[in-house]
């Protein structure tokens, strides 16, 4: 696997960016897309900031993790 990129050095411009249909189309959430073998994630009311890198095993254990309940006390 490549190292993790620094997210300052990347070109966002091309990203598909993705949200939850849960967001009921208010700009209230993370958005997700792709940028080669990374996810990138950013703030969809700050689309402009740099978003954050991880790699696709990170997002899996976070998505797991959400799956399992072990976030539902953070909402």
């Amino acid at each position: 696997m490549t190292s993790k990129p620094d997210p300052a050095e990347i070109d966002f411009s091309d990203v598909i960016w993705e949200k939850s249909p849960f967001s009921g189309g208010s700009d209230n959430c993370v958005e997700f897309g792709l940028i080669g073998e990374f996810v990138a994630i950013r703030d969809s009311k700050n689309p402009t900031q740099t978003p954050l890198v991880y790699t696709r095993a990170e997002i899996a254990a976070l998505l797991d993790g959400a799956k399992s309940g072990a976030f539902d006390h953070l909402r």
